[in-house]
């Protein structure tokens, strides 16, 4: 098992803010009284769950999760993001079909690795891992393609998102409703970030960079000056949330990962 770490000295508040522009992906237009920034996810991470313990090592872009399971505990993960497991480890694979699965073109598939031993697993891309906790009290949402993996505990399914939410979210018409009692590990494509808002406070992420969140959120326009200025800035539409609640973000972006790529690739042929 893993001993826990030294706990992490919270963030000093910033000055009150009445209006952020930022050429990033995050901006917060009304800022609560002692504003918060967003907060990273640099340190190891360790932590028992009923049956094992967990730690979160080699942050922020390299992640690797290593998960110590008791005799007879299993754990479920996406397919293809095992390292190396304990030769006394069980390894069994499922495989769900539903027609909301099929629309939504997510993994159907999963994995269930049953102790005892150990188990190393990292993101399928280039990125970093969270985990979020959940009590049968709370839910969450989480992207498509975020979910690593999570204990026995916890229930999905699928939700839908309205017509501007799936087309300009990011995050496309379907993402994870997650539920129930027990850990869920999220991965992410380049670090994660952590932002909790007060009540009504709000804040504006952009397409593609959505994690996790437990918040409400709706599409709107975060330039002005028009469809040229919109076209310049590259920042035409965002994610507004408003709290209470918490956004996990993800410092990249695949679909501009995947164009610069393709620049790239065609500039030198």
């Amino acid at each position: 098992m893993f001993s826990s770490p030294e706990a992490q000295q919270a963030p000093t508040p910033g000055p009150g803010l009445t209006r952020a522009h930022t050429d990033a992906t995050l901006a917060s237009r009304v800022a609560p009284k002692h504003f918060v920034g967003a907060t990273s996810t640099y340190a190891d991470d360790v932590g028992t769950f009923n049956g094992g313990s967990y730690r979160i090592s080699h942050r922020d872009t390299n992640t690797l999760l290593t998960i110590q399971l008791a005799v007879g505990c299993p754990i479920q993960a996406r397919p293809g993001v095992m390292i190396a497991m304990s030769p006394s480890m069980s390894l069994r694979g499922s495989l769900s079909f539903g027609w909301m699965k099929a629309l939504a073109g997510g993994n159907i598939a999963r994995s269930t690795y049953t102790g005892p031993g150990e188990l190393l697993i990292a993101p399928s891309i280039m990125g970093d891992i969270t985990i979020i906790r959940l009590d049968g009290s709370n839910e969450w949402i989480v992207g498509r393609d975020a979910f690593l993996a999570s204990t026995t505990g916890v229930k999905t399914e699928y939700k839908t998102q309205g017509l501007m939410k799936g087309v300009f979210s990011g995050e496309g018409f379907f993402v994870w409703r997650f539920y129930g009692a027990g850990l869920v590990w999220m991965q992410s494509f380049g670090a994660i970030v952590k932002k909790e808002l007060a009540d009504d406070e709000t804040y504006y992420v952009n397409n593609g960079h959505l994690v996790a969140w437990n918040c409400r959120y709706k599409i709107e326009r975060v330039a002005s000056g028009g469809i040229i200025s919109n076209w310049s800035a590259g920042e035409g539409l965002a994610c507004r949330f408003t709290g209470p609640g918490t956004v996990y973000m993800q410092t990249r972006n695949v679909s501009s990962f995947v164009a610069h790529l393709g620049g790239d690739i065609s500039k030198n042929r």
